[in-house]
């Protein structure tokens, strides 16, 4: 998925829950005749109803992540590129302003007006950060073995803070910038809007480093959050061939592709503890067909190398490569040339050569000139 489409579907996502927010504290406000708990109550379960709404419904497309915080601490692990969140928050911080001017104008009101309703305080600024860090934590939590569930946990909690929390858990920068806009029963003053987002920031940060520590796979996890999600792959067709040491039959693969490849179609040959040389016996009989392999050096394979691929063949690293959701994997069950005889290694880099043909023929017959025999 773009990275455009997934800033519509936060900007979308966003404003939606902005509406949410404002939009059904309106309508609470005009039907409680002032009583601000049952107000406070329908406001609850509407956004917390709408919550496990959006992230369903986004969740797919973007993460849903519908929060500046939520997009900072998913790049602090790596799940997003900084460029990526940097739009991913200018989207959430529009969308939200939007929200905010489509509940006014669906009940009558001033497009924006500045909120007078005081929040402010050192309960109130504790208790987002309390907020905050409690959303983060579900948030971690749930994402490493629940993912399915994160969207109705995230509304449950959120629906929960609204009451155990003094400042009624906005635990969003985008939201609390929205509501300062709106001066309705959901508003909050823009003079206290700075210190409501910093306790955010402290909280969502330290439940961040919490499950750094606890999870040191939490990373990951990161590119999942707040549930799994297409992302956009280079736009280069990229294969990428891996095996352990990334010092035989992954570079003898990538070698035989990157031949025949044309522009727009290429591959790269990585490993998961990879060795400091191409082994000696993979030059020389590489070297027989002309390419040469001397010069070049193993490289990891990681997760932000593993995202940019659009095939994944692995040749014996097995459960060690990284999971990368809707990254197609092939496994080729081919031997480790290390310490073999010539004419072995020879043997292993023809079926390497008639396994690469193959997959050219099938997969790259739009892209790519078909190989013929070295």
């Amino acid at each position: 998925m773009s990275l455009g489409r997934r800033c519509v579907a936060e900007f979308i996502g966003t404003g939606l829950l902005v509406a949410t927010v404002v939009g059904s504290g309106i309508m609470a406000d005009r039907l409680m005749n002032g009583n601000v708990g049952l107000a406070l109550l329908a406001n609850t379960i509407a956004t917390g109803a709408a919550l496990v709404a959006l992230i369903l419904a986004f969740g797919p497309i973007s993460g849903a992540h519908l929060n500046p915080l939520v997009s900072l601490c998913d790049a602090l692990e790596g799940g997003i590129r900084w460029h990526e969140m940097a739009a991913y928050i200018a989207a959430q911080l529009t969308g939200g302003l939007l929200g905010t001017a489509v509940a006014h104008l669906m009940f009558g009101q001033p497009l924006y007006s500045l909120s007078v309703h005081a929040r402010h305080g050192s309960a109130q600024v504790f208790s987002e950060f309390v907020a905050t860090f409690g959303l983060m934590t579900v948030i971690w939590g749930c994402s490493r073995t629940r993912s399915a569930a994160v969207p109705f946990a995230v509304g449950a909690y959120i629906t929960a803070a609204y009451w155990f929390t003094a400042s009624t858990s906005f635990a969003n920068p985008a939201v609390t910038l929205a509501r300062a806009v709106s001066n309705t029963f959901a508003g909050i003053r823009p003079m206290d809007a700075p210190a409501f987002i910093g306790a955010q920031l402290c909280g969502a940060v330290t439940a961040t480093l919490l499950f750094r520590w606890l999870l040191p796979s939490l990373p990951t996890l990161a590119k999942n959050v707040v549930v799994p999600h297409e992302r956009q792959r280079d736009s280069m067709k990229t294969y990428i061939f891996a095996c352990v040491h990334n010092a035989g039959r992954s570079q003898m693969a990538a070698a035989l592709f990157n031949t025949y490849a044309q522009p727009g179609c290429r591959a790269i040959s990585a490993g998961t503890q990879p060795a400091s040389r191409v082994h000696p016996e993979v030059v020389q009989v590489m070297r027989e067909i002309g390419i040469d392999l001397s010069a070049v050096r193993p490289q990891k394979l990681t997760e932000e190398l593993a995202h940019d691929a659009h095939v994944l063949v692995t040749m014996g690293c097995g459960d060690t490569c990284p999971y990368v959701p809707g990254l197609k994997i092939v496994d080729w069950q081919v031997t480790d040339p290390k310490g073999q005889p010539l004419d072995t290694v020879r043997a292993i880099r023809d079926d390497i050569h008639e396994r690469v043909r193959q997959v050219m023929k099938l997969d790259c017959a739009e892209c790519c000139s078909q190989p013929e025999i070295l």
